[in-house]
């Protein structure tokens, strides 16, 4: 009793400092995380093509991981250098024109009082909302920072689990307490969720994108292609969504007795770009990787909190590996060896 006493406090010992130090290795290279997950989304995505390259057309290694980071980079960096130069200019406008701002935020009230009279709001609080806005430009260009150094953190870390993927995969098996078939659901889930949010977000961005832009077009607004690109951007919000970017030019319009398109705009946004937003979102999801909506929705809540720009992909991840390790331990560790539900389907 006495050896297995002290045998139990050894392992329990060497848990709490492997617990440690996995701790103290997360909140140090905490800026990181999102570079690590975005490192695995692109050995999910592009593991079968390594492996086709380097099998069926027998490419070495470092060449067909270099092929594969080329070419994701020119999908990467073109769009964000695109939005950085498209967006920095009006920044800076925004920054050096301040008087001329502040100037149409008093029209900008004066013409609200006038529809709403009763309605309480002063030209200093709308100055001290403009200022509190201002402030997160600087946020906003060191997140953009923040985004270009993980992509480089997500590469360099793509290229070495391509180059040691075998040895990886085997060593990863090896380690989760699980039987073969769930450690095979277990990847299927993950390769489905993967594929789903990576693949289905950024084509649903570009489908409201171009929706957008149209309505836009149609009803003059200025500069339609870069409202249409960042109401595209927009439509990774949960639960506001577009309405984030369409409800404030419809206002705009309004207040600047642009009454007949303002309203012609609100109806082609509220009818066609919110409810496309909603259908889409739906409707990609679940063709992609066949996921749950309210597994996307509330993933993508708990995930941008979590894991910023990558919790779109591994918050519906994190929820869905919730309920399948609860299956998971059910088959496992209870009465029942039966074949585990996939939960995160629809019946």
């Amino acid at each position: 009793m006495e050896k297995i006493n002290a045998g139990f406090l050894k392992q329990i010992g060497l848990l709490v400092i492997i617990i440690l130090i996995g701790v103290e290795l997360t909140v140090q290279l905490k800026y990181f995380i999102p570079g690590f997950f975005g490192a695995i989304t692109l050995y999910i995505l592009y593991r079968s093509w390594f492996h086709r390259l380097i099998e069926k057309k027998y490419w070495k290694k470092w060449m067909a991981a270099l092929a594969l980071i080329l070419g994701n980079l020119i999908l990467v960096i073109l769009p964000i250098f695109a939005i950085v130069k498209v967006l920095v200019p009006r920044i800076k406008l925004v920054l050096n024109n301040t008087d001329t701002i502040n100037t149409k935020v008093g029209s900008v009230v004066n013409s609200i009082k006038s529809y709403f009279p009763s309605l309480s709001i002063s030209h200093d609080q709308m100055t001290k909302a403009m200022q509190e806005v201002a402030l997160y430009i600087p946020k906003l260009l060191n997140a953009t920072a923040s985004v270009i150094s993980n992509i480089a953190v997500a590469f360099f870390i793509f290229y070495f689990m391509l180059m040691s993927s075998v040895k990886m995969e085997e060593k990863l098996a090896s380690f989760l307490p699980l039987s073969a078939k769930n450690k095979d659901t277990l990847w299927k889930e993950t390769k489905n969720l993967v594929i789903s949010n990576a693949i289905g977000i950024p084509v649903l961005a570009l489908c409201q994108a171009c929706i957008a832009i149209i309505g836009y077009w149609i009803f003059g607004v200025h500069e339609f292609v870069l409202w249409g690109l960042l109401t595209g951007a927009a439509s990774i919000i949960p639960v506001i969504g577009t309405m984030i970017v369409w409800i404030p030019i419809c206002a705009i319009m309004f207040l600047n007795a642009d009454t007949a398109r303002a309203i012609g705009l609100l109806i082609y946004c509220g009818a066609i770009v919110a409810n496309t937003d909603n259908v889409l979102r739906f409707t990609l999801m679940k063709r992609f990787g066949n996921v749950h909506p309210l597994i996307t929705v509330f993933g993508v809540i708990v995930g941008l909190q979590l894991f910023g720009i990558m919790g779109l992909i591994f918050g519906p991840l994190l929820i869905s590996y919730f309920l399948l390790l609860l299956q998971i331990y059910k088959f496992e560790y209870g009465k029942k060896k039966d074949a585990i539900i996939d939960v995160s389907r629809e019946n």
